[in-house]
């Protein structure tokens, strides 16, 4: 495991953002794990959030310059990991990314999460 890998895991556990036990979700299915990401509620928070991502982001080798950020915890991670990375690249919310492809219908998931705006 890597350090910022640790780091996150640790981070989410002090801020109970990670939690074990016996859960069940809103699809009705059970998890021995819950994941709270609304309990990240500080800019400091936010900050350190974003540049986990950054770290992963940069460690997987993708290359990318675009981060979409579904409605709506997806929209400040995408803009805090933007921060983070320090560099340009577009951020486009659920509804640009709908509007900006002309789509007519609901995106039912979440397929990618960063892309190279071209091939967006």
């Amino acid at each position: 495991m890597k350090p910022y890998q640790r780091q996150f895991i640790e981070f989410a556990l002090s801020k109970q953002v990670l939690k074990f036990g016996e859960f069940t979700l809103k699809s009705g299915r059970k998890s021995p794990y819950f994941f709270n990401a609304g309990l990240f509620n500080t800019g400091r928070d936010l900050a350190l959030l974003g540049r986990f991502y950054a770290e992963a982001l940069v460690d997987s080798g993708i290359e990318f310059d675009l981060l979409f950020g579904p409605a709506y915890k997806g929209i400040p991670i995408a803009t805090t990991t933007a921060v983070a990375l320090r560099r340009s690249i577009m951020t486009l919310t659920y509804r640009t990314a709908l509007t900006a492809k002309r789509q007519k219908t609901t995106v039912k998931a979440v397929i990618w999460l960063v892309a190279r705006y071209k091939d967006a």
